[in-house]
């Protein structure tokens, strides 16, 4: 699939990525060490290198409906890697915020539904419940009694709680998810 190069939607896409997460993806020149020492790349359909070069000449709809965003471990080994100082890894969470505004289907759709459980679980109680954060992911995959069997053994054992463990300045939490949310609009 060929791409058809816009100036104006090849400098948006980059002026988007650096005005969200501060990364200047046209530094990239293409080393390939990024790819080279990614755990996953394997496992990627786009790998790193390839989508700071599709970054670069506004392949957005490609980069954004990929798998590889999502399959990223913002691990930071691409970033400590690039010789140009790129935050890589910073540009993949980017990406995907961006994939999430723009409301593009992942071909990763479990990722996804799992850090919407990860963080609705931590806003509500100051952090991660487990038991809540389990029902909550498997509601949103559809499939209710996933894991039940690991669930009553970790909880038998001890491992879970069942009405598990609070902060208890729970304020501050919810302080921070607002005022994230007032950064990303305050930055638009």
């Amino acid at each position: 699939m060929a791409l058809i190069l816009n100036k104006d939607k090849i400098r948006n896409f980059r002026d988007r990525i650096k005005q969200l997460g501060g990364e200047d993806v046209s530094r990239c020149y293409q080393c390939g060490k990024c790819t080279a020492g990614c755990p996953v790349a394997v496992y990627m359909d786009i790998k790193p290198n390839q989508v700071m070069r599709l970054a670069q000449i506004g392949g957005d709809e490609r980069v954004l409906s990929s798998s590889t965003i999502w399959l990223c471990l913002s691990c930071q080994v691409c970033s400590t890697r690039c010789p140009a100082g790129i935050d890589i890894a910073g540009a993949m969470d980017t990406l995907r915020k961006i994939s999430v505004e723009d409301k593009h289907s992942s071909p990763e759709n479990s990722i996804v539904k799992f850090h919407k459980a990860f963080l609705n679980s931590v806003k509500r109680s100051g952090r991660l419940q487990e038991l809540e954060f389990s029902v909550m992911y498997n509601l949103a995959l559809l499939k209710p009694l996933k894991n039940m069997d690991l669930a009553i053994k970790l909880f038998q054992k001890g491992k879970i709680k069942p009405f598990g463990v609070s902060t208890k300045d729970k304020g501050n939490i919810r302080n921070i998810f607002r005022n994230s949310r007032r950064f990303i609009k305050e930055k638009k």
